[in-house]
């Protein structure tokens, strides 16, 4: 699988799956310019990046440049042909997004439509899209699939539904649009290596980097919400898969992409088809980092669901990819960062 002469356009190149992505597209031959607003990321990140690059270093590029802000983008797409973009940007985070709908339907779509609108006026016309099982909202029965219904049930699921709706109507409107969207699960771990991994601004708002900062001593204790739920151990289950594994799917999706003229907007679920507990993440982090990780069983959340993972037959037929990496490897990868970088990016060198 090479992607040797081709130029990759990422946004969000400088966040946690974005900056792994950018990695293993080098590591396949492409050459990429990465762009990142600095919003929910560092420019550190980049000095890690290029470490990690090593002799393909050169192949890379950054540059500071927010999706709304269509001159630049113009000013890029105009001294560079660009094969293929790849789309990360975009506020993620869900409790955020009902504060703040509008700053999220401002970010998420209509920086998505400013993007679109540059890439046709310069003829790209290959995307892979940075979707979310989100879309999926509360599922009626799991695995789930590609076609089971769609129902966001938060601002955020519902900027990526709408843009995902968007696209199927870009597809149909021209047939030279090719735009894979990949619904992906829980992203954690890190970069075997312990130099790149998730710094999340302010309180994270996912499981694994609250259990790291527990870990860390940084925070006293998780709250585990609900251990009364229809699972073995009471407490609900979600798919994780490792960020590495995810940038591998992205280079598939991108070799998929520019390989099938007739593609039209098509979804993919990335994940592991495999479910792990609350209680069965902390232990399998305790013994990756041999600390205790302080928890306390409170009252469910309002809107949880008990039990969410992936149907992946569809990525292994249509992409050639399937997950490699276990709950134990995502867990020993994200204490190797933890445990060099416990400030993250802003650690002291």
């Amino acid at each position: 699988m090479s992607l040797a002469g081709k130029n990759i356009f990422v946004t969000g190149g400088l966040g946690f799956i974005g900056s792994h992505t950018v990695l293993v597209l080098l590591e396949h031959g492409a050459t990429v310019h990465l762009i990142d607003n600095m919003a929910n990321s560092f420019e550190r990140v980049f000095e890690h990046m290029k470490k990690l690059a090593g002799d393909k270093a050169d192949k890379m590029k950054f540059t500071k440049c927010d999706i709304n802000d269509k001159e630049t983008l113009t000013t890029i797409f105009e001294k560079e042909h660009f094969d293929c973009v790849i789309h990360f940007a975009g506020y993620k985070a869900v409790g955020e997004s009902v504060d703040k709908p509008l700053e999220y339907y401002h970010n998420n779509f209509v920086g998505t439509v400013i993007l679109l609108e540059v890439m046709r006026a310069h003829k790209c016309k290959n995307m892979v899209f940075s979707s979310s099982c989100t879309v999926y909202g509360m599922p009626d029965e799991v695995p789930i699939t590609e076609s089971a219904p769609l129902k966001a049930i938060s601002p955020y699921g519902r900027t990526k539904l709408f843009q995902e709706d968007m696209f199927r109507d870009l597809a149909v409107s021209d047939k030279d649009w090719r735009i894979l969207l990949l619904r992906y699960f829980n992203p954690i771990g890190a970069h075997p290596s312990g130099e790149l991994g998730e710094h999340p601004v302010g309180i994270p708002n996912n499981l694994m980097p609250y259990i790291q900062q527990v870990a860390l001593g940084q925070r006293e204790f998780l709250r585990v919400f609900g251990n009364d739920y229809p699972t073995p151990d009471g407490t609900a289950i979600r798919d994780y898969i490792h960020v590495m594994d995810l940038a591998e799917g992205h280079v598939s999706a991108v070799v998929k992409t520019l390989a099938t003229p007739d593609l039209g907007c098509t979804p993919i679920n990335l994940g592991t088809g495999k479910g792990t507990s609350v209680l069965e993440m902390i232990k399998a982090f305790e013994n990756a980092s041999g600390k205790k990780v302080e928890h306390k069983l409170v009252d469910r959340r309002p809107g949880d669901s008990v039990a969410v993972w992936a149907a992946t037959e569809t990525a292994e037929e249509k992409l050639g990819w399937k997950s490699k990496y276990d709950v134990d490897d995502m867990c020993k990868h994200q204490w190797a960062w933890a445990s060099k970088y416990p400030q993250g990016y802003e650690t002291p060198l």
